[in-house]
Formats: structure tokens, C-alpha cells, sequence
């Protein structure tokens, strides 16, 4: 089965082309200005504009009001929207209906105990992404380079579709494919020269490592 891979965090052109041409199945834009990550309206309509259809574009937000989600909509062409802070599974619902984007929804996890928060938003988005919860200290709520303990994940499944983060790079995403058996996986941090700056050559290897997992 075809592990489906997403470049999350994209702030350049060269980063983008790499990602298109080397088979991402989607591309992250984050909306969050404390990120080294973020991009502006501007930025991100520029970038969306070189992805093609067969690519799914999603914004990525942290507690989003209205108002930010409709200025970011209004000039960039995103499929789905990925909500990394807090938000409950009824604005998952309500931010689905009012905007008919994707919605997906990231489960911040430290061990098993975390994962019950799953069933609840699986009824409602269209995709989970289980990623690393932060130290008590990060600044953000994703992207800080932090794996968590992969053997959580062993033989579970929900009835939409997942990808596994936080921490994945060319080295380690073929183990942590095989040991979770993950239908997703979305990298970020770990293929960067510096912090906000993609690397294509890291892109080109991670998307590699993922079609040969």
C-alpha cells in the first residue's frame, strides 16, 4: 500500500518544486506567525499557486478565529484546513461545514492515553494527524523536532485516514512506517537547513525513503 507523504511548513518556491516533483501527496502552509514556519496571505497564495490538483494544499492554523480562516481562504486555494491547537471537535464540525474544506485535525501525543481523543474528532474530520506533544516550554504547538514513542500506534486504526508526525526524517521514516503502519506520514522540522528553510535535497530523500518503506 502507498504511503501518502506531506511536506508541512514550505516557505520557498525551491522547496515546493521539490516537494511536487518528487511525489508529496500533500503540502502544509502554516498560518501561525510564532512558527519560523509561517507565511504571509501573500506568500501563500504565491506558493499554493504552483501545486497542481493532483496535490492536496492545507493551511495549517492554532485556534483560528473566523476572521483568519476567511482572509487566508479569500486568496489562497487551500483544500483543507489542519487545526494544531485546542479547538473542540464541534468547531472541527462547524469550520467543515461553513467553509466546505477538509478539515484535519492533530492529536497531540505522549503515550497511549493520549490517543482517546481521536475517536472523538474521527467523526467529524476528514483526517487525523498524530504528532509529538510538545515540551511544557515550546513555543508552538508542533514542529519542534520531537518524536514520541511510535509503538502506541502498533495495530490501531480509525476510519479516516492518518498520518504519523513530529520528528520524521530521511533516516527514520522508513522505521517508523514499518513499526506503526502508518497510511500517512508528514515531516516538517526534519528536513531544514535552518529553521523556516526546506532543504530540497532532504525533501527529495524523505520523499524517496517514503516510496521505498
Amino acid at each position: 500500500m502507498a504511503v501518502d507523504a506531506k511536506i508541512c511548513g514550505i516557505t520557498d518556491p525551491q522547496a515546493m518544486e521539490a516537494a511536487v516533483r518528487h511525489g508529496a501527496a500533500l503540502i502544509g502552509l502554516v498560518f501561525f506567525p510564532p512558527s519560523p514556519r509561517a507565511v504571509s496571505v501573500d506568500e501563500a497564495a504565491m506558493l499554493a499557486g504552483r501545486v497542481p490538483e493532483r496535490v492536496l494544499r492545507v493551511g495549517l492554523f492554532v485556534d483560528p478565529d473566523d476572521e483568519l480562516i476567511d482572509q487566508v481562504l479569500a486568496r489562497v486555494p487551500l483544500d483543507a484546513i489542519q487545526l494544531h491547537g485546542e479547538e473542540p471537535a464541534d468547531r472541527c464540525a462547524g469550520l467543515k461545514a461553513r467553509t466546505g474544506r477538509e478539515v484535519h485535525k492533530a492529536i497531540k501525543v505522549r503515550d497511549a492515553e493520549d490517543l482517546a481523543a481521536a475517536d472523538r474528532y474521527a467523526k467529524v474530520c476528514d483526517r487525523l494527524l498524530f504528532d509529538a506533544k510538545p515540551p511544557a516550554d515550546a513555543p508552538r504547538p508542533g514542529g519542534n523536532a520531537e518524536t514520541f514513542d511510535w509503538t502506541v500506534l502498533e495495530g490501531r486504526s480509525w476510519p479516516v485516514p492518518w498520518l504519523l508526525a513530529g520528528g520524521l526524517t530521511p533516516d527514520n521514516v522508513k522505521s517508523a512506517i514499518r513499526m506503526t503502519g502508518c497510511p500517512g506520514v508528514d515531516a516538517s522540522s526534519g528536513l531544514e537547513s535552518a529553521p523556516g528553510k526546506k532543504d530540497p535535497a532532504k525533501i527529495a530523500a524523505f520523499l524517496n525513503a517514503v516510496k521505498s518503506a
